[in-house]
């Protein structure tokens, strides 16, 4: 089945400021981003079909959640998890009903005139990477917007989400079954809060740094989870996360790959999973002579 980690393209929401008193994104591009319309827009532009087609080879699954899909507390979309079926011509609508507009040459404008245009870090050494970020500057393309592709080592594109000097990355987490192990990402106050990066320990101060009622919400939600004993009631929290982060959008979620293995045909009982591999019950395995 699909790897249990994430693929997933994320805009800088952080509207703080620097020592320097200057912003960490400019305010013309983080309007954009912090504008619920805009992410909307680009998740609806984005062609996963495509890029699980192509890319993976039909090998994926659209991804929808931050929770893997064999996590019982997995919401579905059956179950009313939303989700982003590419539709180009309804992202257009969203961007003309949130202000933005479209010039002679097909180019999206702001309300004040301002193309949109952002840079697109992705890390280099992960070609599967680079053709999805590739295949997303396309499709951005298609609805008028200029995302510059920047393919970068690894360890650069760490300093600069460390850093908060980024717009857009195309990256990726591991993940497993159980939600709270998240903790550090969906925490406002978490390492990994990349999307919306608060004050850590040792660090330069910044100035004017928010945290939205809805990322509130969530560190509410996953306390609220590490106390709950009742799975019903526990689950029910999980869903709720889900359902925030699919509305909101903080990372705009790709496709998963499939987990393969090569196992000789004399070894039988195989039970393979993705989560535990061809092995984890090798207690029940039998290898055959020939």
């Amino acid at each position: 089945g699909p790897d249990a980690g994430t693929l997933f393209i994320s805009f800088n929401l952080n509207k703080a400021r620097n020592a320097q008193n200057q912003p960490l994104v400019s305010s013309i591009k983080s309007r954009w981003f912090n504008t619920l319309a805009f992410r909307q827009a680009v998740a609806y532009a984005i062609d996963r079909e495509t890029m699980k087609k192509n890319i993976f080879r039909g090998l994926g699954e659209l991804l929808n959640s931050p929770i893997y899909f064999k996590s019982p507390y997995y919401l579905s979309p059956e179950q009313g998890l939303k989700v982003y079926n590419y539709n180009p011509e309804k992202a257009k609508q969203l961007l003309l009903g949130a202000g933005f507009k479209y010039n002679p040459q097909g180019q999206l404008l702001d309300a004040e005139g301002n193309q949109v245009r952002f840079n697109m870090l992705v890390k280099a050494e992960d070609k599967t990477r680079v053709d999805m970020a590739v295949q997303i500057q396309e499709d951005l393309r298609r609805i008028g917007i200029q995302a510059d592709l920047q393919a970068i080592a690894f360890n650069v594109v760490l300093e600069n989400l460390t850093s908060r000097n980024w717009e857009c990355y195309v990256g990726a987490f591991s993940g497993g079954v159980e939600p709270h192990s998240g903790f550090n990402i969906w925490s406002s106050q978490g390492g990994l809060h990349q999307f919306n990066q608060g004050p850590q320990r040792g660090e330069p101060p910044i100035k004017d740094w928010e945290v939205s009622d809805w990322e509130k919400e969530i560190d509410r939600l996953f306390i609220a989870g590490s106390q709950e004993f009742d799975e019903a009631k526990r689950k029910a929290i999980y869903a709720r996360f889900q359902q925030i982060v699919q509305e909101q959008l903080p990372f705009i979620h790709l496709v998963n790959k499939l987990s393969f293995e090569a196992v000789r045909d004399r070894v039988h009982n195989l039970k393979y999973s993705s989560l535990g591999g061809a092995f984890w019950n090798i207690y029940e395995i039998k290898v055959s002579e020939k």
